[in-house]
């Protein structure tokens, strides 16, 4: 397959020692479970009634038919033509995938610079948190009458996401009028949830207020960058064909059963073996290219709330084979690797010092890229970098950050991108999707739940007097306040 590759040379006991690495036998005997976790993944995926119950739908993205994707390019080519300013309101993946979008196939410095944009407008991220300071100050000083936003929430009723498009309904309101939901899309659930409610109302008054997009049943919000992502990228002026191109063919080599030959397979088999045999419980995600560091973030949600789980998983199927995912309260389990984002080389100053001589407990992946979009040679001559290129240096030093590792026995791996293209980035994103779900298999937790996250939910909502909190959730809060003495506050 043309496009990425994955070097897992440093992962070995040949390069980094036995005590740290893998060892072909260590393949062996998790071969048998590779091959069943690879069969039930299929089993899975061949039926979509288990993918829309268990969220895997994801895995059939890239397939989406030509014509969604045409009018879902044409809305935001409509949308870039006629407003100075995009504020896309959502948290979690409706955030990061968007951010790892835009910082990696847009142009740096894109807000900044009118003639990087090539007339496309401008694109603010908000709703991802609570800080009063960073929305107040876009509010202020955008123009609303030239402002548009973008709302994703699958229920509508996310605190952070909720509590910004109240704020900015408000704002546009009172300057653009009665006519405001004209600026204004939804991306949402498609039959239920307290946004599409609002998407419903405001049509029966307006056809063209709250126009809205769905977000696809069975797709979780971390794997659904290819679904509620789209116009984004398509009003950043990416082609969606080729984004998705890159993910189908990512898709096709990772159907493939010979972990050998199937890039996540293999990614997501060695960290496993390395996380259960050589205790390497912490996943440092390093891209030596600044336009990928939003996308080492994306992954780091990916991974984290994947595959964190108290629980391990009990699987029961119905008699037409429909699979039913419980958490085993008899089996605590606790696993997950916990993922770092890194950059190089600006981390090589930092947090490479730990990588290299603290505890050998992290595997390092890095992200190189083989050919950047633009060069800079360094000026003079006689000089040690004299003459050299800035591609050529970051080459150099991923190359030389590799060494340093292996000399230290620290086991690592390289994911290659030929360049940073819409393609190379839509395979990136279906390879760590891929390898997430198969981690997950042989870890036997749910890949595709999140129950962790709805802790802190249930406080904010019990706190807030919402309605609907169950009895159990606030007797348990009532019950097991946070205790602070005054003692261990100085």
């Amino acid at each position: 397959m043309k496009g990425i590759k994955f070097d897992f040379n440093n992962m070995f006991s040949a390069n980094v020692g036995s005590a740290h690495g893998v060892e072909e036998k260590d393949i062996l005997e998790f071969s048998g479970g590779a091959l069943k976790a690879h069969e039930h993944l299929n089993k899975i995926l061949a039926n979509p009634a288990n993918r829309i119950k268990l969220n895997l739908e994801w895995a059939v993205l890239p397939y989406q038919d030509g014509k969604t994707i045409k009018e879902i390019q044409d809305l935001g080519k409509e949308i870039a033509a006629k407003f100075d300013n995009v504020i896309s309101l959502g948290i979690g993946g409706s955030y990061l995938g968007l951010k790892a979008a835009q910082d990696a196939l847009a142009p740096a410095y894109f807000n900044e610079f009118s003639q990087a944009r090539k007339g496309r407008p401008r694109i603010y991220f908000e709703g991802n948190n609570l800080d009063p300071d960073t929305l107040s100050v876009l509010l202020k000083n955008l123009n609303p009458k030239k402002t548009f936003v973008v709302v994703i929430s699958k229920s509508g009723e996310t605190t952070e996401t909720k509590a910004a498009f109240m704020a900015v309904q408000q704002w546009l309101k009172k300057t653009v009028g009665k006519k405001y939901g004209r600026q204004i899309i939804a991306i949402t659930d498609p039959a239920g949830g307290s946004l599409r409610k609002i998407v419903a109302a405001e049509q029966q008054n307006d056809a063209l207020s709250f126009r809205s997009l769905p977000l696809l049943e069975g797709v979780g919000g971390r794997f659904s960058e290819l679904n509620m992502g789209l116009l984004h990228l398509a009003i950043l002026g990416v082609s969606l064909k080729e984004v998705l191109a890159g993910a189908k063919d990512m898709a096709a080599q990772c159907s493939l059963g010979d972990y050998s030959q199937n890039p996540a397979y293999m990614y997501a088999l060695l960290h496993y073996i390395l996380y259960k045999k050589r205790n390497k419980s912490l996943a440092v995600v390093m891209p030596f290219s600044e336009t990928l560091k939003s996308t080492a973030d994306w992954y780091v949600q990916l991974l984290a709330e994947s595959l964190g789980k108290k629980y391990a998983r009990k699987v029961e199927v119905s008699a037409d084979g429909v699979e039913t995912w419980i958490q085993d309260k008899n089996a605590v389990v606790c696993v997950g690797r916990t993922p770092i984002p890194c950059r190089g080389t600006g981390d090589l100053h930092s947090v490479q010092q730990n990588n290299v001589e603290g505890e050998n407990n992290k595997v390092i992946t890095f992200i190189r890229v083989d050919k950047f979009k633009n060069e800079i040679k360094v000026s003079g001559k006689g000089g040690l970098l004299s003459g050299k290129s800035f591609s050529a240096l970051i080459t150099l030093a991923e190359e030389a950050t590799e060494w340093a590792l292996a000399r230290e026995n620290r086991p690592n791996c390289t994911i290659i991108l030929p360049e940073v293209s819409g393609y190379n980035w839509g395979a990136l994103l279906f390879f760590f999707e891929v390898a997430t779900a198969f981690e997950g298999e042989l870890l036997n937790v749910n890949a595709f739940d999140q129950p962790g996250v709805e802790g802190y939910k249930n406080y904010m909502y019990y706190k807030l007097g919402k309605p609907g909190v169950s009895q159990e959730i606030a007797n348990e809060i009532k019950n097991n306040p946070l205790i602070k003495n005054p003692k261990y506050i100085i």
